[in-house]
């Protein structure tokens, strides 16, 4: 029975990865460093305050890096994207892009250049910065809770919480999966849709696609998925109707 959840599991999340878009509505939440790259102190010129204004403007809940957030955002990190200022300046014009990335740290958007002529540091990054945001026309916001996602989450728990019953401590879990071969720590390397997975010598072992699920991958070329239990990633797909299972340490 476990087996058939398990592959309806790997079917759904295949459709989900496969036909998903950039939906900014699926955001519930913008965060905003509190000091960008190019200013020297906590927001310099007012570029961070700046651009939680122009996001909260845009529908937004938006929170600089140093504030309290809500605990959902505590807790689950990929209701948020996250906003960075480029500048790319050159003598006679500021120009500042405005970038959004993911939890996993994938670009979702890039504005277009925002530019300044005026002399004064902190007059011109503010209308550089002013200026990407009005370029971004494209960039319509409406919060819809991501509900796929959310019984996606709760589909994986009762399933691996079936399968693996729960402990608390690296050693219980070692002693849990005493029949799971362990693999070497391997490197996660960003590609377009996910990562590649990388032993030591930066030989390509797996590649993982992105899913609406945290810590859920895909297994690509093999029926099976990647997921995180505890402080473990573990592995698993199927090979001549086998079930394998390993588990390892993924450095992101």
């Amino acid at each position: 029975m476990e087996k058939y959840i398990t592959i309806f599991i790997i079917l759904f999340l295949s459709f989900t990865a496969s036909s998903q878009e950039v939906n900014f509505d699926n955001y519930k939440y913008i965060v905003i460093p509190d000091k960008f790259h190019f200013v020297k102190t906590i927001d310099g010129y007012q570029t961070s305050s700046l651009t939680k204004f122009l996001f909260e403007k845009k529908g937004f809940q938006a929170f600089l890096s140093s504030e309290n957030f809500p605990d959902d955002l505590s807790q689950n990190k990929c209701l948020a994207l996250f906003a960075d200022v480029k500048d790319e300046s050159d003598f006679l014009t500021n120009k500042s892009i405005i970038e959004l990335n993911d939890c996993r740290g994938k670009n979702v958007y890039t504005s277009k250049p925002g530019k300044s002529k005026l002399k004064d540091y902190k007059k011109a990054y503010q209308e550089s910065i002013r200026n990407a945001f009005n370029s971004m026309t494209d960039f319509e916001y409406s919060y819809q809770p991501k509900e796929k996602s959310i019984v996606l989450l709760e589909i994986k728990k009762e399933v691996i919480d079936r399968v693996f019953p729960k402990k608390d401590t690296i050693i219980q879990y070692n002693e849990q999966f005493i029949s799971v071969p362990t693999i070497e720590d391997l490197i996660a390397q960003p590609i377009t849709h996910g990562f590649q997975l990388v032993n030591s010598t930066f030989e390509k072992v797996y590649i993982i696609l992105s899913t609406s699920v945290d810590e859920v991958f895909i297994l690509k070329d093999k029926n099976g998925f990647v997921y995180k239990r505890g402080n473990i990633w573990f592995i698993e797909y199927y090979e001549n109707e086998k079930l394998i299972k390993k588990q390892t340490q993924i450095k992101f």
